[in-house]
């Protein structure tokens, strides 16, 4: 029965391990509308904000990511997270004991590494969702013992010591259901004119948004259109520039909009944006967050570069004058950017919601 399946989703901290949670549990509740789906974040990430306004069932753990550098800010917020970690691990069991799910999922960042870690422990059914092409510490951790390691690409293997499943990417249904129209009227701009889609993730990109700035009057004067998404905490500081041909937002929600109106995209190379980009047929320029984990960021762009999918540009490498040749160059050769397209497509998993809900309704009957 429906209202006997109970699941735990596990995973945040940014919008790429968020939202792969949140889209499974949509298509979950979709073929299950009865059944309890429950979120497990942190208080100090973007799912703090984004589920309780969604109105979804959630708890929320006092810890925050690891700092890996040693300025006494991080080494503060690393010893205050020592002392967080044993309430976190109290509010995961208690929420195990009262709900007791037949399957917890883990969508990676610092949210989900205690509960997949008493998952295993306890023998619940527990499965990893693994986004990158290089893993995160949490999959790195428990893939061995976990029930199954749902991977986002064949690469992921090179880096474990246990088989995976490539599943690809659960993105939300809605993104393949943009129209240009909606998206011309939505960001008041031309549908017939070239636009490029600049983003850096949901919480932006100082340095793209830097770069982004001299090549303007280029693009202004080819009567290129900049959809440009700039983080909260830059927005104050660039809305300014907008003009008639240049629309900037903060945040955009309407992702399939933006889309279905681009040409194409200059984007950082997250694997839920390299998802997005895929199963939406978009040409992109990556330019890798270089800070990284692992320089996960450049091993994700490059298995679209190899795909003939994205050009790549790496942020020491990233100057005014490359980035508006690669702008303007691809913009101006119509086949160049049909072929991308396609191969973007090709790359694409548009089905990997179904087929990873799929395997979670196995493991919870095995």
């Amino acid at each position: 029965m429906d209202e006997d399946f109970r699941i735990m989703i596990a995973g945040g901290g940014t919008g790429g391990h968020l939202y792969p949670a949140l889209a499974i549990g949509a298509e979950i509740m979709n073929r299950k509308p009865n059944a309890t789906v429950h979120y497990v974040g942190s208080k100090f990430g973007l799912e703090a904000r984004v589920l309780p306004e969604r109105g979804l069932p959630h708890t929320l753990l006092p810890i925050s990511g690891l700092q890996r550098s040693f300025s006494p800010r991080s080494i503060g917020r690393n010893l205050m997270l020592v002392g967080r970690v044993p309430l976190a691990l109290l509010k995961v069991r208690s929420l195990c004991r009262s709900m007791k799910p037949n399957v917890i999922v883990g969508t990676g960042g610092y949210a989900s590494a205690l509960p997949v870690k008493v998952g295993i422990g306890w023998k619940i059914p527990t499965v990893i969702q693994e986004q990158n092409s290089y893993p995160g510490l949490t999959t790195r951790l428990f893939a061995e013992p976990a029930t199954a390691v749902y991977a986002g690409t064949s690469d992921t293997e090179t880096y474990l010591d246990t088989e995976i499943e490539v599943t690809g990417n659960p993105v939300r249904s809605e993104i393949r259901n943009g129209s240009k129209t909606a998206g011309s009227e939505l960001f008041q701009l031309d549908g017939k004119r070239k636009t490029v889609f600049l983003f850096g993730g949901s919480q932006g990109s100082v340095p793209l948004n830097r770069a982004i700035q001299p090549v303007l009057p280029a693009l202004q004067d080819r009567g290129i259109q900049l959809l440009w998404q700039t983080g909260p905490n830059n927005y104050e500081a660039l809305k300014e520039l907008e003009s008639d041909t240049v629309r900037i937002k903060p945040y955009i929600k309407e992702m399939a909009h933006a889309y279905a109106l681009s040409d194409i995209a200059v984007a950082r190379a997250g694997a839920l944006t390299l998802s997005e980009l895929s199963v939406c047929g978009m040409p992109s320029i990556l330019l890798p967050l270089p800070r990284a984990t692992a320089d996960h960021q450049t091993k994700n762009a490059e298995t679209m570069v190899r795909g003939g999918a994205a050009v790549m540009i790496q942020q020491a490498d990233l100057t005014t004058a490359n980035l508006q040749e690669t702008i303007i160059g691809l913009l101006g050769d119509a086949d160049k950017l049909i072929a991308m397209g396609a191969q973007a497509l090709s790359l694409g998993k548009p089905k990997a919601t179904e087929e990873i809900v799929d395997k979670i309704f196995e493991v919870a009957r095995s």
